[in-house]
C-alpha cells in the first residue's frame, strides 16, 4: 500500500525527531516541578524552562520576560483578549476584530459581547484582506484593543501588520496579534513591528501539541493583563498552572529550529506549493482563494466548481490528507467563514480544499497530489447533474 501523504500541515505538524529528543529527559530523568526551589530536580527543570524562553524571546526579538506560557495558541488568545478587556476596564469596553479570525478569537469576542463588550468586526476583501480606513474609522475613545490575525489559518493571507500597528500607536490603542500560522514561517517581530501582544503555539511548528506561549509587551506600553487562571500566580501572575516542562522545552527547541532553517525552508515550500497550483489550476474552473502575493509560503486554498469538498476528499481514499476548512470547524456543516467574509457564495465555499506543505514533503508528494485531485474531481463533475447545468449557462451562483 502507497504510503499516505500529509497535506494537512496548518492543522497540526509532526513533532521533529530533533525536538523529541530534546523532551525526552525531561519525562523521565530530569522530571522536576519548575516552582520547586529547594532541591536540585526542580532547579534542573527551572533551568530548561528559563532556556526555552530565551529561546524564544530570541526568535521573535523580544525579551525573555515577556514570554507567558500557556496551554496553546487558544488559550493565549482567550488570556490576551479577556484579559486586556478586563484589566481596561475603566478606559473602554470596545474590541475591534476581523471576520476572517479563527474562531478562538471570535467565539472569545462573542462570549465578550455577553459580558457588555462591543465588538467591531471589520470586513476583508476578496482576497481576505481588511481595509486600513475602515480599521482607522473603527477605533473610538472606548476602544481598549485591536485584535488581527498575523496570518491565515484558511487561505494563508498575510494582514499588514506593520500599517496595522501604525494606526493602533496613531490612536493611541493596544494591537493583539494570533500569529499561531506566521511563528516559524515567516519573520515575525512583534516588539519591532509594534504589536503588543502576539499568540503562538508548539504543535504548527513541528513542536508538541499542548503548549503555545503569549508575548506581552513589558514596556512602551507596559501592557497589563488580568489573568484567566489563578493559583500560584506563576508566570508573572498571568497564567497560574504547573508548568508544562517537556512541552516548553519543545516548544523552545522547536521555534529555534525553525527561525534557524526559515529561509531556505520558505523557498523549498514554496517552489511545492507552486508547483501544486501549477498541476491543479489546470483542472478546468479552479480557482485560487485569497492573495497570492501577501501569503504564507506553504498555504494554497482552491475551489473546483460544482465540486463538493467534503466528497472530492472521500476520493482520495485516505490516501491524501487535505482540509475542507480549518482545524477546529472541519465537523461543521457550515461553508467556511473565512471564504464567505471574502465575498466567496456557500457553494463555491464548500467546493474548498486547503493544501498545507509542510517541512517533510517532497515533489513526489506533489505529483501524487495533482493525479489524486484531477481523478477525483473528474469522477465527480462525470456525475454531477449541478456540472452539466453550469456547462449550459443554466446555473450562476456555483
Amino acid at each position: 500500500m502507497q504510503e499516505r501523504i500529509y497535506m494537512d500541515n496548518n492543522a497540526t505538524t509532526p513533532c521533529d525527531p530533533r525536538v523529541l529528543e530534546e523532551m525526552l529527559p525531561y519525562f523521565t530523568q530530569k522530571f522536576g516541578n519548575a516552582a520547586s526551589r529547594s532541591h536540585t530536580f526542580g532547579w534542573e527543570a527551572e533551568d530548561a524552562v528559563d532556556k526555552a524562553r530565551e529561546r524564544i524571546a530570541a526568535a521573535l526579538g523580544v525579551l525573555p520576560k515577556e514570554i507567558v506560557f500557556t496551554s496553546g495558541a487558544t488559550e493565549s488568545d482567550n488570556l490576551a483578549i479577556k484579559g486586556i478587556f478586563e484589566a481596561y476596564a475603566s478606559k473602554g469596553d470596545h474590541i475591534i476584530t476581523v471576520k476572517t479570525e479563527h474562531k478562538a478569537v471570535l467565539d472569545t469576542c462573542k462570549a465578550l459581547q455577553k459580558r457588555g463588550a462591543t465588538v467591531t468586526y471589520l470586513n476583508v476583501d476578496r482576497e481576505g484582506l481588511i481595509d486600513l480606513n475602515e480599521l482607522r474609522e473603527a477605533i473610538t475613545d472606548k476602544t481598549v484593543l485591536v485584535a488581527v490575525m498575523w496570518a491565515n489559518n484558511e487561505t494563508g493571507v498575510l494582514q499588514p501588520m506593520r500599517e496595522i500597528a501604525a494606526i493602533c500607536e496613531e490612536k493611541g490603542v493596544l494591537l493583539f496579534s494570533d500569529a499561531t500560522q506566521a511563528v516559524g514561517k515567516i519573520e515575525v517581530k512583534p516588539k519591532e513591528v509594534g504589536v503588543h501582544l502576539l499568540a503562538f503555539s508548539g504543535h504548527k511548528i513541528y513542536g508538541p501539541k499542548g503548549v503555545g506561549g503569549l508575548y506581552v509587551s513589558s514596556a512602551q506600553p507596559r501592557v497589563k493583563l488580568s489573568a484567566q487562571i489563578h493559583g500560584g500566580g506563576h508566570e508573572r501572575g498571568m497564567r497560574s498552572g504547573t508548568l508544562n516542562v517537556p512541552g516548553i522545552v519543545g516548544l523552545g527547541a522547536a521555534l529555534q529550529i525553525a527561525t534557524k532553517e526559515m529561509e531556505a525552508e520558505a523557498g523549498r515550500v514554496a517552489t511545492l506549493r507552486d508547483q501544486l497550483e501549477s498541476g491543479l489550476l489546470t483542472i478546468e474552473e479552479a480557482f485560487v482563494n485569497g492573495s497570492r502575493t501577501h501569503r504564507l509560503p506553504n498555504v494554497s486554498n482552491i475551489s473546483f466548481r460544482c465540486v463538493e469538498g467534503e466528497k472530492l476528499m472521500a476520493t482520495f481514499n485516505q490516501k491524501l490528507a487535505v482540509s475542507s476548512g480549518s482545524a477546529c470547524t472541519s465537523a461543521s456543516l457550515d461553508p467556511s467563514h473565512v471564504l464567505t467574509a471574502m465575498g466567496l457564495s456557500d457553494e463555491m465555499a464548500h467546493s474548498s480544499i486547503r493544501f498545507s506543505l509542510g517541512r517533510f514533503n517532497t515533489a513526489e508528494d506533489v505529483n501524487r497530489a495533482i493525479e489524486l485531485v484531477k481523478t477525483g474531481v473528474e469522477k465527480l463533475r462525470k456525475i454531477s447533474p449541478v456540472w452539466e447545468m453550469w456547462k449550459e449557462g443554466l446555473l450562476n451562483d456555483f
